[in-house]
């Protein structure tokens, strides 16, 4: 599978359905690499990349940045509201939605679209 940052594994991004796709963005890895060295904890990835059958089941948006490997959610030992005001202040991402579960972070070409 192959590392694709210090901190992160392809294996991370793998579609949950097990189809296989995995076509990650580099640029969303740098981003949530840069993000965790920034908070100095891990950071989970629970759901990377999405084929468009499993993007269906677990009611995705049509146009999910998951399917083009543009979005991750993630959740860290930490405050989802804390994880996405940081996120949000390192001008990193271009989407975040903040869950109480984790957060969701994509690299959305255009405007900002933060849900704090």
């Amino acid at each position: 599978m192959g590392d694709l940052a210090k901190n992160f594994s392809r294996y991370e991004f793998i579609c949950h359905c097990g189809c296989g796709l995995d076509q990650v963005d580099p640029e969303l890895v740098a981003a949530l690499q840069r993000l965790r060295n920034r908070i100095g904890r891990p950071i989970y990835v629970n759901s990377g990349c999405r084929c468009a059958a499993h993007n269906a089941a677990v009611r995705g948006a049509r146009n999910s940045y998951h399917l083009r490997g543009m979005a991750a959610d993630i959740h860290a030992d930490m405050n989802p509201v804390e994880l996405g005001r940081t996120a949000a202040e390192s001008g990193w991402f271009r989407g975040i939605i903040v869950h109480a579960w984790g957060v969701h972070v994509d690299i959305r070409p255009g405007r900002k679209y933060w849900r704090l």
